[in-house]
C-alpha cells in the first residue's frame, strides 16, 4: 500500500520516467544497522537520489554510479557545541537523539532525521546555514521525510535558507540526468 505522504508529493513533484533506485533494504539494515522510515524507502524506489527543484539534494545508501548514494556515509555527524544545544532546546527532555542527514540545500543547509523511537515516527531537524545573529538555526517539523518535502514544497513550511522554487510546477532531476 502506497505510503499517503508519497502519494501526495508525488501530486505535486512528480517521480522520473525512469523510476528510482533499486536498494536492498534488508541488506542496508544487516549491514548497516539501520531501518529506514516507509515513506522514504517508497521515496527512493520511486525517484532515487537527485534534486528538487535544482535546490535540494536527497540521498540515498549506496547505488552504483550515483554521486547521492552517500547516506550510509553521513552517519553521526559533528555539531558544535552551540549547535548541539540549539537543537536540544526545541526538543523535550534534555538529550538529543542520533542524527542521519538526508538531504542537503543548495545554501548549504542540512535536512536530517531525529532516530528516536521507530523509523516510522522519525521526525525532520533542519539546519539553516544563513540566518540573522542570534536566531536559532534549528527548525524541527513534526513529520517524515515524505511530508516535509510536501509541505516546503507547498510553501507551507520554509525552514530553508530559500524557499523550493515558488512555481506551481516542481521537478525532480534524478541523479542519471544531473
Amino acid at each position: 500500500m502506497p505510503h499517503c505522504a508519497v502519494a501526495r508529493l508525488r501530486e505535486v513533484l512528480p517521480p522520473p520516467v525512469s523510476g528510482g533506485d533499486s536498494i536492498d533494504w534488508q541488506e542496508i539494515e544487516r549491514t548497516a544497522g539501520l531501518t529506514f522510515p516507509a515513506d522514504y524507502r517508497e521515496f527512493v524506489e520511486s525517484y532515487g537520489g537527485g534534486e528538487i527543484d535544482e535546490y535540494l539534494s536527497i540521498s540515498t545508501p549506496p547505488v552504483p554510479g550515483s554521486a547521492y548514494g552517500d547516506l550510509l556515509d553521513r552517519k553521526d555527524p559533528v555539531l558544535s557545541h552551540q549547535d548541539r544545544k540549539d537543537l536540544i532546546a526545541l526538543l523535550p527532555g534534555s538529550a538529543l537523539p542520533s542524527l542521519l542527514p538526508f538531504a542537503d540545500s543548495a545554501s548549504s543547509d542540512v535536512a536530517f532525521w531525529l532516530c528516536e523511537g521507530a523509523p516510522d515516527d522519525w521526525r525532520v531537524a533542519i539546519f539553516r546555514r544563513q540566518t540573522p545573529y542570534g536566531m536559532n538555526r534549528w527548525t524541527v517539523f513534526n513529520g517524515g521525510m515524505a511530508s516535509f518535502c510536501v509541505a516546503a514544497l507547498a510553501g507551507e513550511v520554509n525552514p530553508l535558507s530559500e524557499p523550493l522554487s515558488a512555481g506551481d510546477r516542481h521537478e525532480f532531476l534524478p541523479w542519471r540526468r544531473v
